[in-house]
């Protein structure tokens, strides 16, 4: 068994069972502030969705976050199971550590070993994990490799099937029914606003 390195970022909490049993996050700010430092400065349209690539949109990164989901903490078994290089995977729990999606837990003194757990952050992350997993059992495999059940208390299990609704009317978000409203400077849907 390859021994994890000292140096490695920590592995995100576990969060008892995989991505579904995570609640949907609010719209509302977030709990934790996030440190200007994370804040990144990117080219073209001020956007939430390239700030979250910047932080979540390698591929390596997601699949690391999805193996925290699966309670999979420490380095060697999240390597084993993305297939990761290790030192991209080092380099890349390291960069979700700094931006607040993962922590580190030491489970070894001697030698110093870490295992990594999902934030609050990360946790919020379960919508897009979930969303991806959807689309790509939909437009991509013939088959799903991995379905979920949903098991609440009270009910009888089910297979997982989540839904975007609105948290405000209870009705799903169609593409017609939403309109953008931009709130950057100098912007508009169609681009720079003129000047």
């Amino acid at each position: 068994m390859t021994s994890e390195p000292s140096s490695a970022p920590p592995d995100p909490p576990d969060p008892s069972g995989p991505a579904p049993s995570t609640p949907v996050p609010s719209a509302a700010a977030p709990s934790t502030p996030v440190p200007s430092a994370v804040v990144p400065v990117l080219p073209g349209r001020p956007c939430s969705i390239a700030a979250a690539l910047h932080v979540v949109g390698e591929k390596w990164a997601l699949l690391a976050v999805r193996e925290l989901f699966h309670g999979n903490h420490r380095f060697d078994r999240i390597a084993r199971n993305t297939g990761a290089p290790r030192d991209r995977l080092t380099a890349r729990l390291r960069a979700l550590e700094e931006a607040g999606v993962v922590e580190r837990r030491p489970y070894s003194e001697r030698p110093p070993r870490y295992e990594y757990h999902l934030t609050e952050a990360g946790r919020d992350l379960a919508p897009l994990t979930q969303a991806l997993l959807a689309w790509g059992d939909r437009w991509v495999l013939p088959e799903p490799p991995v379905v979920f059940e949903h098991r609440p208390e009270g009910h009888p299990p089910h297979p997982y099937d989540p839904a975007w609704v609105c948290r405000t009317c209870g009705e799903p978000g169609r593409g017609a029914e939403l309109r953008a409203e931009v709130r950057s400077p100098g912007w508009t849907v169609e681009g720079p606003a003129a000047r």
